[in-house]
């Protein structure tokens, strides 16, 4: 974006353009926590001008929250840190710039919502940014409306944020971003809560933000299946939190992609689709990076000859089976046990009523998905089961307990927990003491206790901030925490709502594998997810709930290959089973909904 400049210009005189400064500076940021050894970040470089939308992307722990956060100066100057290099914003230096002049200039949306909602209507929590910038009523009053219109909340302005779902907050809070009217939005995981179709929403409406061209969006977000659709550039970091590689989304995601997901950094499902068959002969050049993409690039190398192995297309060796392979493999296979069962449950929140006379029951050994739509009752309907909300109406058994009438010690024993906002859950003022609290209150023995949590701290990768707050841990940190939690009881059945929200590939894919390894072993999974590639992956079944009803139960293939089923819920096809859904082209390739079922090795 260039501007003539300023003065006449006479014939034949030059006329010098420029580029207008950047709204965000950052150089060779490095940023410790007050009473931390080692920098959450060491080395960011990146700025971003007016207009532009920039994907900031890392593997959880390098420090991208924490760069977010010292765009408004709340790092260092509400959470104590040491900062190194500069951040600037608009020119001024963010670490010693007051906070109420800088939110005028960055509008934040966290990670987790609930920190940043503090009024009891929507319309009020809308209000708030404005209101504290002393501007008119009217105009106070028109931003609130044109902010939650966008964000399709207008109709529910006089409700209280209590009554939203998680995905109903995290739209509010975008609201609340765009009603400031800064010039730059600092977005950190703003999907992460929302349903397919409120990704596609969210989406749009930043779409329609960045394409206005008067200000510029700094993304932080792991699902890039959306993201990459109206994003310029793409700023990626190291486990350190340095900056290594930084360009348009060609140069960095197509260019780099295998460097990338070596270093742990979440790509777009085609694009690691599209590693796995490359390296089993298919040509696909430039890789794609949407299923849009994936699918044509498919038929066109299909196309190319009509001898595919001359062509670099690959086919199956006689007796391969990868491509009709069944289902992940479940100890529900084994078993006709029932570790949950629900009948006639029905829940109420206020005034309304979240489910209705469910009925639902779970063989000892599935791995069993639950989806829906935002406020569809997904995750009201797993806190009932594990004994989290008050008792509902109708009747509950896991593994022979009543969860509402059951004895907390006893009921852990039978079913762990892993809250969505994984804060609502610590209870302790250590990682360590985190992961021992349930132990000691079975009263195990000191050496029993430090041995089972030193091997939850490594399995997590946790053993270096073993005495830290677990609420200074990084997103995805807290996430791995919170699971740490619920397993280390040794449960037979883990209830899960969103466990991947927050982690890079390789911890999601770490996490994901151990569940798998402890369901082939019997442990009995519910999982509540808006990823509908981890549900194609790892389910064996899937629970569609809509309305606080059970819409549709049936196995994991089935229901995703219903696409009425799934746009009627609010939900969509895998990004995989959406490129390859009948490719006539590649029948070999069919049909797969698995990444893991691809030809080629791993990438």
């Amino acid at each position: 974006m260039t501007s003539a400049a300023s003065g006449a210009a006479t014939a034949g005189t030059p006329v010098v353009a420029h580029t207008p400064p950047p709204l965000l500076a950052v150089r060779e940021l490095a940023v410790t926590y007050e009473g931390s050894d080692a920098p959450a970040t060491r080395g960011a470089t990146f700025t971003v001008s007016p207009g532009e939308v920039v994907l900031l992307l890392g593997p959880s722990g390098s420090g991208k929250s924490t760069v977010a956060l010292t765009t408004n100066g709340l790092i260092p100057q509400a959470i104590p840190a040491t900062v190194e290099g500069s951040v600037r914003v608009s020119g001024d230096d963010a670490t010693v710039s007051p906070v109420p002049r800088l939110s005028t200039r960055v509008g934040m949306v966290f990670q987790d919502p609930d920190a940043q909602l503090v009024t009891g209507t929507l319309l009020d929590e809308v209000a708030f940014g404005p209101e504290n910038l002393r501007l008119p009523v009217d105009e106070v009053l028109a931003r609130a409306e044109r902010a939650l219109r966008r964000m399709g909340l207008w109709e529910r302005r006089h409700e209280n944020p209590d009554r939203l779902s998680g995905g109903g907050r995290q739209r509010l809070a975008i609201a609340c971003a765009l009603a400031i009217d800064a010039p730059l939005l600092v977005l950190d995981e703003p999907t992460a809560n929302l349903d397919p179709e409120g990704i596609e929403d969210v989406y749009a409406a930043l779409g329609e933000i960045a394409a206005a061209g008067d200000r510029a969006i700094l993304l932080v977000e792991h699902n890039l299946d959306a993201a990459i659709r109206f994003t310029d550039r793409v700023v990626a970091l190291d486990h350190d939190g340095r900056t290594i590689a930084d360009g348009p989304v060609d140069a960095v995601l197509r260019e780099r992609a295998a460097e990338l997901h070596e270093t742990g950094v979440w790509l777009p499902v085609a694009a690691l689709a599209a590693l796995r068959l490359r390296e089993a002969g298919y040509a696909l050049d430039p890789l794609p990076l949407t299923p849009e993409e994936l699918r044509a690039g498919l038929e066109a190398a299909a196309s190319v000859d009509a001898h595919p192995a001359d062509s670099g297309t690959w086919n199956p060796p006689a007796g391969d089976d990868r491509a009709s392979r069944p289902g992940p493999s479940s100890a529900a296979a084994r078993s006709t046990t029932t570790a949950v069962s629900a009948r006639g449950l029905t829940l109420r929140r206020g005034r309304a009523t979240v489910l209705h006379d469910v009925d639902l029951e779970v063989n000892a050994g599935e791995f069993v998905a639950i989806v829906g739509a935002n406020g569809a009752g997904k995750t009201s309907l797993v806190q009932a089961i594990a004994g989290v909300v008050p008792a509902p109406r109708g009747r509950i058994d896991v593994g022979g307990l009543d969860p509402s009438r059951a004895d907390a010690r006893a009921l852990v024993r039978r079913i762990g927990f892993v809250f969505q906002n994984p804060e609502h859950q610590f209870v302790a003022h250590t990682v360590f003491d985190e992961l021992a609290h349930g132990l000691r209150r079975q009263r195990l023995s000191d050496d029993e206790v430090h041995d089972r949590v030193d091997g939850m701290l490594r399995r997590f990768g946790l053993a270096a901030h073993a005495q830290r707050h677990p609420f200074l841990l990084s997103g995805g940190q807290k996430r791995r925490l919170s699971v740490g939690t619920a397993l280390i009881a040794g449960a037979p059945i883990l209830a899960l709502d969103e466990p991947t929200f927050g982690q890079d590939r390789a911890r999601a894919d770490e996490l994901l594998h151990l569940l798998r390894d402890l369901n082939a072993d019997g442990t009995t999974i519910l999982v509540v997810t808006h990823d509908m590639q981890l549900v194609s992956e790892y389910a064996d079944r899937c629970v569609v709930v809509g309305g606080g009803r059970v819409v549709a139960d049936g196995t994991a293939a089935e229901v995703l290959g219903d696409e009425p089923l799934l746009r009627s819920a609010a939900l969509r096809m895998p990004p995989l089973k959406r490129a390859l859904h009948d490719l006539d082209a590649l029948p070999q390739l069919s049909g797969i909904a698995r990444l893991s079922d691809l030809p080629g090795g791993a990438p």
